[in-house]
């Protein structure tokens, strides 16, 4: 809208809008209403003493540039800024600080690809302390421990992640809620490569199709592979499946074994291939044969993994539960915060309330966050 729209709206001239947007001349509380509903913005956000981040839809213009489906991408952009301004009010109305220690930039120019990305990844699972097995809780680890924001948002269907990096928030990810937990499980670590590696350049992880990848999404793709799947904890484990199958190789135990880190068979088909395990070509020879993965693993029983879908970091949620609990927040305040509608919030509170304890009466016991006077 121009200054002479929102002017005639609020029932002043333009000189006296300017000088509202210049802070010589305090908006009334109707005025501030008024500018509130004339935008489509809540209130709270108006009257915020901080800053908004950087916008980040302008990081993001190079990316763009040579991105067909920029638009789409845009709105994504968006709802990922909106998100990390949700964040830092969250953050000031808590005077609370943001979890994680995140590692020092490691720029791998130069360096021979598949090992610096190994040697990253073995080293980001030593300092994480992570061992040489399959990753339980990835999104936790690399919210809490590490310090990426992640966000769970939809996006265009060829975009698997976006990766950009704030001053006052970190490296703030945004995963695609429409593709499935094993894909967003590798997106995850594929970003975190961005973020060691060149945390200043925003990135847009596109699915290659029949595109060449760059040499930093192969790098990234490189670093996924080797920190999900760590060389000697899955030989390992590849030998010990081989055995209990007589010495035989087949495709249960890809099954098995991608069920077991958490990624698509194709993934961990793969990297056995890389680690020289099983012969060059096996997926290929699998996929030409019409293997159907899901319906393999329905067959032996292997139950199916959702994994988090929810769109806002763990330590964002329970930072609005506690505002809430603590009468800082209304409860459409909560449900604002957390995307959903009053009855949603009333659900998500609960659960970020409820622990898998069991009480004495055996149900599952509640922690009051408010506290006994």
């Amino acid at each position: 809208m121009t200054q002479a729209e929102v002017a005639v709206e609020l029932g002043v001239s333009r000189p006296l809008l300017i000088a509202m947007e210049k802070g010589t001349r305090e908006a009334t509380p109707a005025e501030l209403v008024t500018l509130a509903e004339l935008y489509g913005r809540p209130l709270s956000e108006i009257l915020r003493p901080s800053e908004p981040p950087a916008a980040i839809g302008g990081r993001f213009r190079t990316a763009l540039a040579s991105t067909p489906r920029a638009e789409e991408i845009q709105r994504s952009i968006r709802e990922l800024e909106r998100a990390a301004d949700d964040y830092l009010d969250l953050l000031r109305r808590s005077s609370s600080s943001l979890p994680g220690h995140s590692p020092a930039a490691r720029p791998v120019d130069g360096l021979d690809m598949n090992v610096a990305a190994e040697t990253l990844a073995l080293d980001e699972r030593t300092r994480l302390r992570l061992g040489d097995g399959p990753i339980d809780r990835l999104r936790e680890t690399l919210e809490i421990e590490v310090g990426l924001r992640i966000f769970v948002i939809p996006l265009p269907r060829n975009v698997s992640g976006l990766f950009v990096y704030l001053d006052p928030l970190g490296g703030c990810v945004a995963v695609n809620a429409n593709h499935p937990r094993e894909r967003r499980r590798w997106t995850k670590a594929h970003e975190y490569a961005h973020f060691i590696v060149n945390r200043n350049k925003p990135e847009i992880t596109e699915i290659p199709g029949r595109k060449r990848l760059s040499e930093s999404e192969r790098f990234a793709d490189a670093f996924a592979g080797n920190f999900l799947m760590p060389r000697n904890g899955l030989i390992r484990r590849f030998n010990e499946l081989k055995r209990s199958k007589a010495g035989r190789v087949t495709p249960a135990t890809l099954v098995q074994l991608a069920h077991s880190y958490g990624v698509s068979v194709q993934a961990m088909t793969l990297r056995l291939e890389d680690l020289d395990t099983i012969p060059a070509g096996t997926w290929d020879k699998l996929r030409d044969h019409d293997f159907q993965p899901r319906k393999a693993a329905d067959q032996l029983g292997i139950p199916r993994k959702e994994g988090s879908v929810e769109a806002f970091p763990v330590h964002y949620r329970s930072l609005a539960a506690q505002l809430y609990a603590d009468a800082e927040i209304s409860e459409s305040q909560l449900a604002h915060y957390l995307g959903t509608d009053i009855v949603g919030a009333r659900r998500a509170y609960q659960t970020l309330t409820t622990t898998s304890d069991i009480g004495e009466d055996g149900t599952a016991q509640i922690f009051d966050l408010r506290g006994s006077d």
